[in-house]
């Protein structure tokens, strides 16, 4: 059996996890969302991150304003609303919870 279906699925689970614990940190532009993503081996397209974005906006835990760019049209940038960082805390406490459960069977399983 081929395990890249799975880790696929890993990764697009994980995804909006990631996206709302960068934007934790900064107000970023959609391609250095792409960028800081790919860096960590999250690897993403256009048409996975913008449909997400537009969900996670209208559920109002982002929102996004436009910046004028030297180099080009404008930017749209995005940062986590008050919901936004609440709805993280609460992912926050979930991967804490999962990662710990995880880590328990694993540890069990390598004892046996």
């Amino acid at each position: 059996m081929d395990a890249k279906n799975t880790i696929s699925q890993m990764r697009r689970g994980i995804l909006e996890f990631c996206i709302v614990s960068l934007l934790a940190k900064d107000e970023i532009y959609t391609a250095e969302l792409i960028d800081r993503l790919k860096a960590a081996n999250l690897i993403v397209t256009d048409g996975t991150l913008y449909p997400m974005l537009n969900r996670l906006q209208k559920a109002k835990l982002l929102q996004y304003r436009w910046v004028e760019s030297e180099a080009g049209p404008p930017r749209k940038y995005y940062a986590l609303t008050e919901e936004g960082t609440a709805f993280l805390a609460k992912l926050d406490a979930a991967w804490q919870d999962m990662t710990d459960s995880v880590e328990s069977i694993r540890r069990g399983q390598s004892n046996e």
